[in-house]
């Protein structure tokens, strides 16, 4: 089973190893920086 608050750590910590923002993560993933924020604190995961 995915844990999300890890799932969502990595997440984070992937985009913040490349500098993006959540902003630029999510115009690549064509979702809103609001969607992005929710999945690296696990909220969009439950």
């Amino acid at each position: 089973m995915i844990n999300p608050e890890i799932t969502g750590k990595f997440i984070a910590q992937c985009r913040k190893e490349k500098q993006m923002t959540q902003k630029q993560l999510g115009e690549q993933l064509g979702v809103t920086d609001r969607a992005v924020s929710k999945c690296e604190t696990g909220g969009s995961l439950r």
